[in-house]
């Protein structure tokens, strides 16, 4: 017998996270067209291809659970609930962003969500994560921090120092490594002589899982189970999600290092998009005619995000100092 409460949140999910994704890569796209047309400075790691770990991760979090990511970072902060015309003001540098327009692309951070931001050093998340999850089991708040990273940072020192801490004190925190691959322009097969990547949990005698990235059902199961673990006071978990980034590691890669045809393959074969487009119609018979109406509703969102950011004013110039000391302490 079908349970028919379980169905209807499943599908309410499944909906969701279709807008979500759809908001994600909408997202980059118009970040992309921006930097193309001259209006965007500095860099930026687009997360096209990887919304299902964003969505099924970020998305499933409570509001006061929280999160860090990776300098590929807009697609989590969108999923965990920041707003995406603030975001894009602070990729933009303007006063309405996030940070005021002083954090840029890479150090979005949304305390009123539990964004705790993202990090341009590769795999400095992993520790401040394992320092937010002792926070939480000091206090006794049941929080969990679910802290993102890519493939490439899971040969940084920092992340083995922070697995082992998690692991001895028990801490209530989920490792989501996202695989796309590429470590920058190194294939992963190159950079580890393991299998997978979660293998290297049994090193810190924690458990760790292998997922398909690009189902947004399988993320979403394997980071609610290991959260609610972590949560009972279970400590922490190791996730690998397979996924695959169409664009390259920032603006400034050529991209010699890939094919077009792998590129091609991934995209017609493993499309998060896709792939839960095919399920929604499958499984909970949501019409062609439904999804495009989401689509369409984002879409109108998205540009008119951009028309009316743009216009925002920039910081002043003496707002130069303001964020950069904590106000009311000695020095």
């Amino acid at each position: 017998m079908i349970d028919q409460k379980k169905a209807e949140k499943s599908a309410s999910f499944a909906l969701n996270s279709y807008r979500t994704m759809w908001e994600i890569r909408l997202f980059e796209e118009a970040v992309q067209d921006l930097f193309d047309d001259g209006k965007m400075y500095g860099t930026m790691h687009l997360c096209i291809g990887q919304e299902a770990t964003a969505a099924g991760g970020a998305g499933v979090l409570n509001k006061t659970d929280w999160v860090l990511s990776t300098h590929r970072n807009h697609g989590h902060a969108i999923a965990k609930g920041t707003d995406r015309r603030a975001m894009l003001a602070e990729i933009l540098g303007k006063q309405t962003g996030t940070n005021r327009g002083k954090g840029g692309s890479m150090h979005i951070a949304d305390l009123t969500v539990g964004n705790l931001g993202s990090n341009g050093i590769v795999g400095g998340n992993f520790p401040i994560a394992a320092g937010a999850a002792l926070t939480a089991k000091m206090n006794q708040t049941e929080q969990v921090v679910l802290c993102y990273g890519g493939d490439g940072a899971t040969n940084e020192g920092s992340f083995h120092e922070a697995l082992n801490l998690a692991s001895i004190w028990a801490l209530p925190v989920v490792y989501l490594i996202e695989n796309n691959q590429y470590g920058m322009s190194s294939a992963i097969q190159q950079m580890v002589n393991v299998k997978k990547l979660s293998d290297r949990a049994e090193s810190y005698g924690i458990e760790g899982l292998t997922i398909d990235g690009n189902d947004v059902f399988a993320v979403q199961r394997a980071v609610e189970i290991s959260v609610e673990k972590a949560r009972k006071g279970g400590g922490p978990t190791l996730i690998e999600a397979i996924t695959y980034r169409y664009k390259g590691h920032s603006k400034s890669d050529k991209l010699v290092y890939r094919s077009k045809e792998e590129c091609q393959y991934w995209m017609e074969n493993h499309d998060p998009i896709l792939k839960l487009e095919q399920r929604l119609a499958e499984e909970f018979s949501i019409s062609n005619a439904q999804l495009a109406e989401i689509r369409t509703a984002v879409q109108q969102e998205t540009k008119e995000m951009v028309r009316s950011v743009l216009n925002d004013p920039e910081p002043e110039l003496k707002e130069l100092w303001q964020d950069v000391y904590q106000e009311g302490v000695k020095q």
